[in-house]
């Protein structure tokens, strides 16, 4: 298949690879440039340009609770969850869509919050870890990551518990083999896997009440 007609890569996770967010954007911009020649063509005035610091409006339902926000377009998910709405439970780690540290549920699905734009998310249910709790109490996939000692130091767990809360959303009895397919998008350099599928094979017996 010629590049340009191949589509952009997805990671295991569920967001766009850095290659394939990068291809994306590029063609985004070609299509704009096209568009705006086509606009010159026909004497129409060009669309305004925003400058990178300009803001502009968005609504992203965040934990089933709407926030109202001005953000700049090149502004990540990542960034606006942590720094414009104060939800630090997930880490800023590698923001090249490598680690899955930031993984986020949009409608459900795993999503790299480093590779996915702020604007892009406005329409879809954003689920971060902290939406995973019953108000002070632990979800039952942190319960079980809890229970299992399913991490070490900690940075990587935040994804990791998102990234198996995605995976039993769409499969609630997985086997080890898809549970080990449902993580890899996420990277523990502790080396915390056996529990970690642990802790998910357990979180998925907690889910159906057991």
């Amino acid at each position: 298949m010629a590049d340009e007609q191949r589509p952009p890569t997805r990671e295991p996770g569920g967001g766009l690879s850095r290659r394939g967010f990068l291809t994306t954007a590029g063609l985004g911009a070609v299509g704009l440039a096209a568009a705006r020649a086509e606009g010159a063509k026909a004497g129409e005035a060009p669309p305004a340009a925003l400058g990178a610091d300009e803001r502009v409006p968005v609504t992203l339902r965040v934990n089933g609770r709407d926030r109202h926000l001005r953000v700049e377009p090149r502004w990540t998910l990542l960034h606006v969850r942590r720094v414009e709405l104060g939800l630090t439970a997930s880490k800023t780690c590698c923001e090249r869509g490598e680690c899955g540290s930031c993984t986020v549920l949009l409608d459900g699905v795993t999503r790299y919050a480093c590779l996915t734009l702020a604007l892009e998310a406005e329409g879809s249910e954003i689920t971060t870890l902290e939406g995973l709790m019953d108000g002070e109490e632990l979800g039952p996939v942190q319960r079980a990551f809890a229970e299992h000692d399913a991490f070490q130091c900690g940075y990587c767990t935040p994804g990791q518990i998102v990234a198996v809360e995605g995976l039993l959303r769409t499969n609630p009895g997985p086997s080890l083999d898809e549970i080990r397919r449902g993580v890899s998008g996420n990277l523990c350099r502790c080396g915390a896997y056996p529990n970690i599928f642990r802790a998910a094979a357990r979180a998925a017996e907690l889910k159906k009440g057991g």
